[in-house]
């Protein structure tokens, strides 16, 4: 299948906004602590739904990862790991920060690691970024993207100085400035292991290709690896703090989750983790189409997760008493990035 870096995009659009989205339905869960919810939805994201698509849509999974050399299937699982720190500290940023202005943050970071890095450890940033045109073109669609990222973080941090405390809960329940920006730039760095983890496993997908696997679907089983990295983690620090405040039972109705609605909450957090995992379905997806640069996928991926982000915050009213100027701002923050995605996706188009 010739690559088509324009469907690439549209397919980065998709997992953008189901990444921008995942976090909605954790709104909705009732009487039930942060831990519990948390790993409630992480069990879709990291297991069962992975599992189920790459038994779907692939050829012999297990008989390809049994295939496969045991470094090639640890690494994915390593780089996993630390994106679960990072996954940790992006639950978290949401909690203090809001959609918006978290997700600015957090993936600004997370956008020129996880883009620049891959083709550093491979050798051939110079080859496929400074010497071809293609590979300036996205290396200006990667700049416009950080333009676009820094004007809605300045947008969010607008906002969040000319509101009142009671403004700001009203917003964000639980917002605390200063320790969401530490906290968005731990998750910045570590969630861009990711990249990492999918790069680490690009023989994995040369196995499941040669087991007749179709291009669009090859990501798949290195989605399963660097999940169960992911599950490791959250699952370590989930399990910590259930021990901790004694949150267990909450999850049979007992203690403060007494009356919840359990069957609601269950629902919520297996669409929420399923959305969470539907962005690196379609990242996947994006990124076969890609071409030889496939690295530019991540800033595409980030860049259409803020633009959703935003969306989702004006949606939620988290940008309801900001000035008209601020509004104005982080709207031209996000043209800025919807340009970066068609100028990289230009520039991959170009490169065939």
């Amino acid at each position: 299948m010739t690559p088509n870096p324009l469907t690439g995009v549209l397919y980065h659009w998709l997992g953008g906004f189901a990444s921008a989205s995942f976090y909605v339905p954790y709104r909705g869960v009732k009487r039930w602590s942060w831990e519990i919810y948390w790993l409630t939805g992480g069990i879709f994201s990291w297991v069962l739904a992975p599992w189920f698509f790459a038994r779907v849509q692939t050829n012999d999974l297990l008989g390809v990862l049994a295939a496969t050399p045991a470094p090639t299937l640890l690494w994915p699982i390593f780089f996993g790991v630390l994106w679960g720190f990072g996954g940790l500290g992006y639950g978290l940023v949401m909690r203090y920060l809001g959609l918006s202005l978290g997700m600015a943050v957090v993936l600004g970071l997370c956008t020129v690691f996880g883009t620049l890095i891959p083709p550093l450890f491979a050798g051939d940033f110079a080859e496929k970024l400074l010497d071809t045109t293609s590979g300036n073109i996205i290396l200006l669609g990667l700049a416009l993207t950080l333009a676009g990222i820094v004007v809605v973080a300045l947008a969010g941090a607008k906002k969040d100085q000319a509101l009142s405390p009671e403004q700001k809960a009203a917003a964000v329940a639980e917002f605390d400035f200063r320790k969401g920006i530490v906290v968005a730039i731990f998750a910045g760095i570590m969630s861009a292991c990711f990249a990492f983890g999918l790069a680490a496993g690009e023989p994995i997908k040369a196995l499941s290709a040669a087991a007749g696997t179709g291009p669009l679907w090859t990501g798949l089983p290195v989605l399963c690896l660097v999940m169960f990295g992911g599950l490791l983690t959250n699952a370590v620090w989930c399990t910590i703090l259930i021990v901790r405040n004694r949150s267990a039972g909450e999850w049979l109705g007992r203690g403060k989750a007494a009356g919840a609605p359990m069957a609601g909450n269950f629902l919520l957090c297996a669409l929420a983790g399923t959305a969470w995992y539907f962005q690196f379905f379609f990242y996947t997806m994006g990124e076969s189409q890609m071409g030889r640069f496939g690295f530019s996928s991540w800033t595409l991926h980030m860049a259409s997760i803020i633009i959703f982000g935003t969306l989702w915050g004006f949606a939620l009213k988290e940008w309801k008493d900001a000035a008209p100027r601020t509004r104005a701002m982080v709207w031209g923050g996000v043209t800025l990035l919807i340009l970066a995605t068609i100028v990289i996706g230009y520039g991959n188009m170009i490169g065939e």
